[in-house]
């Protein structure tokens, strides 16, 4: 049992069971609410279902009604250590009191030095370290963009069908993992090219699903290289090293060497998104160490500061000795209060060994979700994943959204991606306990859309 697992429970929480419904969903107060917020917010703002969260512990989420939900989302894979965590929370409260911001564009502020040793110290990246600190993932994916080409002098950039690397300009022409990003705001970044990733679709009668790495490469090499740019004019290739929004994907090990060796070959940066499956969500601290591959650039947000705005490019230090003072900066990224939450996730993953128990809980996950995939067959097509970035796949769209409500008004939060597909991303935190009466909650979810 880890020391997160032990604290003491919040006294709202305690002698409670998880999930508690205990109106109808949405509740009364969350109707108001929802209500509100339809008739004032922008209506780019998808909403996966009425949930109006008011706190939170752990992987435990009470709404405004005070229904309580069990977190199989962690807001899309960002509160690694759980919810409010005490380490974390009092991390913010002493930096809070201390210096809410000062612009680290500017100035030099101690806690951002700190908080980039601590993640350079981590990178998977050959060579020193430098980084650059962000308020979101997006943002660090335009700065890794304008790196690359930068230090490169070359226009062209490569990533894949299925990738999402954010919704900013430079960062949704990377983006392919739906149309609806793109619609209406071309035209796109140019100099953008797009290639298979490591697996194809399931055969819809088969249901078998090819993960031979020689479909990427044949394109890359006889279609892309030949027809399209010579590689000596790529600047970079933007890879997840775990599909997130385009499914969950998980490549094979082979294919992302393979990506590696190919970068190398033509002096072609590789750009690790590890914005989605950072921060130990797979059971290691970076996803991309599972395949032994060392990345030129990595990026990080999410997970990285338990829910603030936090995010951040590593690269080599040569690449970021390339550009002057002024040619990249941010007002707000590397902000002392996300800086301050940074480090105390950075400590709590570590100290109370969560990548050891995102490994264990996923195993237990991934055994029981394919139990459920036997008994299921029919709607529950496949089961996928590492750690605890785990990818369910359903027959249709259809059902895998009648589930994701089913499973809501069940008190087990999850989100759908891909096209058929819903994500198990709970907090790195997360017990044996929850994690098993999550399986339960998504097998009566299961039942009640078979009928």
């Amino acid at each position: 049992m880890t020391t997160a697992m032990a604290r003491e429970l919040p006294t709202w929480l305690k002698g409670r069971a998880v999930p508690d419904i205990r109106t109808e969903l949405p509740g009364p107060l969350a109707s108001k609410i929802y209500e509100r917020d339809n008739a004032v917010t922008s209506k780019s703002l998808p909403r996966a279902y009425p949930f109006v969260p008011q706190r939170a512990y752990g992987s435990v989420i009470e709404d405004a009604d005070g229904n309580l939900f069990l977190d199989f989302n962690a807001g899309i894979a960002v509160n690694s250590t759980g919810h409010t965590h005490p380490v974390v929370v009092a991390a913010v409260q002493r930096q809070a009191e201390e210096l809410l911001h000062y612009s680290a564009s500017d100035f030099i502020l101690p806690i951002y030095s700190q908080m980039c040793e601590a993640l350079a110290e981590t990178a998977p990246i050959d060579g020193p370290v430098r980084v650059f600190l962000t308020n979101s993932g997006t943002e660090a994916v335009e700065g890794a963009l304008k790196l690359a080409r930068h230090a490169t002098g070359r226009q062209y950039v490569i990533s894949f069908f299925g990738s999402f690397h954010g919704r900013t300009y430079g960062a949704v022409s990377l983006t392919a993992s739906k149309a609806k990003y793109h619609a209406g705001f071309g035209p796109l970044l140019p100099g953008v090219i797009h290639a298979p990733y490591a697996q194809r679709e399931r055969h819809p009668v088969t249901g078998e699903r090819d993960q031979s790495a020689d479909h990427t490469f044949d394109y890359l090499e006889h279609t892309v290289f030949r027809y399209q740019v010579p590689p000596s004019e790529v600047a970079a290739i933007f890879v997840e090293p775990i599909q997130g929004e385009g499914g969950y994907i998980v490549p094979p090990v082979e294919w992302m060497r393979r990506l590696r060796e190919l970068c190398h070959q033509h002096g072609i940066l590789l750009v690790a998104d590890e914005v989605q499956s950072g921060v130990g969500r797979s059971g290691k601290l970076w996803a991309i160490e599972h395949t032994g591959v060392r990345p030129d650039i990595l990026i990080s947000a999410k997970g990285l500061a338990s829910g603030l705005p936090l995010g951040a490019f590593m690269a080599q230090a040569e690449l970021m000795e390339h550009w002057s003072p002024g040619a990249h900066g941010s007002t707000y990224g590397g902000s002392p209060v996300p800086c301050a939450a940074g480090l105390a996730t950075l400590e709590v993953i570590q100290s109370e060994r969560l990548l050891d128990n995102a490994t264990r809980q996923g195993e237990l996950l991934l055994a029981g979700l394919r139990e459920l995939q036997q008994r299921f067959g029919d709607l529950l097509v496949e089961v996928r994943g590492i750690g605890l970035m785990i990818g369910t796949e359903y027959a249709t769209p259809e059902i895998a959204a009648s589930v994701q409500q089913q499973a809501f008004h069940r008190g087990l939060l999850m989100l759908d991606c891909g096209d058929k597909s819903i994500r198990i991303s709970p907090p790195l935190v997360i017990t044996e306990e929850e994690t098993r009466t999550g399986l339960n909650l998504l097998g009566e979810a299961l039942r009640a859309v078979r009928g």
